[in-house]
């Protein structure tokens, strides 16, 4: 098992254990977090042997790209022909067909359109990963037939300075509104760019200090200056508050929950 992504792994295990597998997954997240290793392993959990797996890139995998340097290729509807060609056999092994899109966003329009069909018109034991950090170049009719799954760098990764600032600065904005009044709450949600910033990290930043006040309650960890407003909240109220964190956290990654909406209804019950 790859380091980290445990909860999509969990997810898409239950679905698969449970005989709910979708036909089309959409895995959305950063670029160099692991969502292509991901796809290939749970290929492999599912049964997946040789040949019954193709894999899609805008250039072929292990070789560099040919574009000019700032400037991505494409994928263009040749490479989605083949994959309806692959997908218009049975299984060699008789298990599941499956098919890994690597940053799918590069689907020039035509591709998009084609592989549309694929998705309107899956055939037997088929499962589609699409992996993308650019979701929204795809057509919202391939968004809308895929379930989503999100994933985020984990936190096991080694963590660099420029992303400790950022969740610095995040923290910072969420301490000043917590334990305001409503209208401070929904001002600072409104000034949110959710086109750069994902709610789900403004979450995970929220879960990881709300642990700290709770390992502070039990003596686990030493208090710092900013816990002072904070540290008023029981046990109890902590506790609540991380649980309703969690179960937003689990409706951002799978769900198409609107982002501004959880932010205000997180902010809401602390």
């Amino acid at each position: 098992m790859l380091i980290g992504h445990q909860k999509q792994w969990n997810f898409l295990k239950r679905k698969y254990e449970t005989g709910q597998l979708s036909h089309a997954y959409l895995f959305v997240g950063a670029n160099g977090i692991g969502k292509k290793l991901f796809a290939k392993e749970f290929a492999g959990f599912i049964g997946y042997k040789f040949p019954d797996l193709m894999v899609v890139a805008a250039s072929p995998e292990g070789e560099a790209s040919l574009a000019p340097k700032g400037r991505e290729t494409e994928i263009p509807i040749a490479k989605i022909r083949e994959v309806q060609n692959f997908l218009a056999y049975k299984s060699y092994n008789g298990g599941f067909k499956i098919v890994i899109i690597d940053n799918a966003h590069l689907m020039n329009h035509e591709a998009q359109s084609c592989f549309l069909k694929t998705l309107e018109e899956p055939k037997g034991e088929t499962v589609l990963f699409l992996i993308s950090s650019k979701p929204d170049m795809l057509l919202p009719t391939i968004f809308s037939r895929c379930q989503t799954v999100k994933f985020f760098k984990p936190k096991n990764l080694p963590e660099n300075s420029e992303k400790s600032v950022k969740e610095q600065e995040l923290l910072k904005g969420l301490l000043a509104v917590v334990g305001t009044n409503f209208a401070d709450k929904f001002k600072y949600v409104k000034l949110i760019d959710f086109e750069k910033q994902d709610a789900g990290e403004i979450v995970e930043v929220l879960q990881k200090y709300l642990r700290h006040l709770l390992m502070v309650k039990i003596g686990a960890e030493q208090s710092d200056p900013k816990d002072v407003g904070f540290l008023k909240y029981s046990f109890t109220e902590i506790k609540k508050a991380i649980n309703v964190s969690e179960d937003i956290s689990s409706k951002l990654l799978f769900t198409n929950a609107n982002q501004k909406l959880a932010i205000e209804i997180l902010l809401m019950e602390i």
